[in-house]
């Protein structure tokens, strides 16, 4: 998808229920934890959202806060219509720089999609990240 097909941007209280909606799929086959929708409208202010200039939501994700030097890339997503166009990997450009301009120097994502992160740049830990 061009770049002038969508813009990146924090996400809105009004985007919430479009993240809900594209995280059901995946957490009805157990790919995403299931959050109550509460949970994501107290997060709303983790997510970036792929927005599309006809105004629908494409892809989010969202950038936890763990540690003074650590984050989690949470809750990824896009929608399957969107599947294949680089949403994904633009989210997650878009989160690790978040994360750097908070001075978070470590990222950390757990997946199933391992090579998708890896193609984001991501490595394989062995090790937890924390303690």
């Amino acid at each position: 998808m061009p770049h002038n097909e969508f813009i990146l941007r924090p996400a809105r209280t009004s985007d919430i229920v479009a993240i809900q909606a594209m995280r059901a799929p995946l957490v009805d086959t157990n790919v995403l934890l299931q959050h109550q929708l509460v949970s994501l409208y107290e997060r709303v202010q983790e997510f970036v959202v792929a927005e599309h200039r006809d105004g629908r939501i494409l892809a989010a994700g969202a950038l936890h806060v763990m540690w003074g030097d650590l984050a989690e890339v949470r809750s990824l997503v896009v929608d399957g219509a969107a599947r294949g166009m680089g949403l994904g990997k633009e989210i997650v450009e878009a989160l690790v720089e978040r994360a750097y301009t908070l001075g978070i120097r470590r990222v950390f994502c757990l997946t199933f999609e391992v090579d998708f992160f890896i193609r984001c740049g991501f490595d394989i830990i062995s090790d937890v990240p924390v303690d």
